[in-house]
């Protein structure tokens, strides 16, 4: 098998980029079908899919903002102008958003663990893929992705939840590196019990 030295690198340097900072233009419909298409190229026990995809381009971002606006006050009821105004431009701070949706079939021989450790990878090879097509990745999961309500908004199914919101675009400032944990400090050798 060829190696990738290019591939290597991406891995080693890959780094998120912030979504408030994120500029257009973000992928294109041919770069956003790669992206897609590689995060549904993971791991996946019984062939399940136990994933899908809920994309928000265009007027679609803010038209969901409005909807996340208008839940975020009715449960903060203190809640300022500029908060609500903030949570109606969530999904606008990225030309590209997309859902992750974790889909879990209870009750068959695959463990439910492995089906969202799947959808787990489905996020990391979406950021993997934009990052090696030149954009920014980011890989969010706030207060909208474990509301109730936002998921009936969504129309999550009962074994459904979201995984992450993928923002996706051009960065418009360099990216800061953050401390990483040493190798030593959370590696170690098997050893049989004595």
């Amino acid at each position: 098998m060829p190696r990738s030295p290019e591939t290597i690198e991406l891995l080693l340097t890959r780094r998120s980029a912030k979504a408030l900072t994120m500029v257009e233009p973000g992928p294109d419909e041919s770069e956003l079908q790669t992206i897609l298409t590689a995060g549904a190229r993971v791991p996946d026990h019984g062939k399940l899919a136990p994933w899908r995809f809920i994309r928000f381009r265009g007027e679609a971002r803010a038209q969901f903002g409005a909807a996340l606006a208008r839940i975020y006050a009715a449960a903060q009821p203190g809640a300022t102008e500029d908060q609500i105004a903030f949570e109606a431009n969530r999904l606008v701070r990225a030309p590209v958003v997309v859902a992750v949706i974790s889909r879990v079939t209870p009750g068959i021989k695959i463990p439910e663990w492995e089906q969202l450790l799947s959808a787990g990878a489905v996020c990391q090879n979406m950021l993997v893929a934009a990052t090696a097509l030149g954009y920014g990745a980011q890989w969010l999961t706030e207060w909208y992705a474990f509301d109730g309500e936002v998921n009936r908004v969504l129309g999550l199914a009962e074994n459904e939840k979201v995984a992450g919101y993928l923002y996706f675009g051009s960065e418009s400032v360099p990216k800061d590196e953050r401390p990483r944990p040493e190798l030593s400090a959370i590696t170690s050798d098997w050893t049989p019990a004595r």
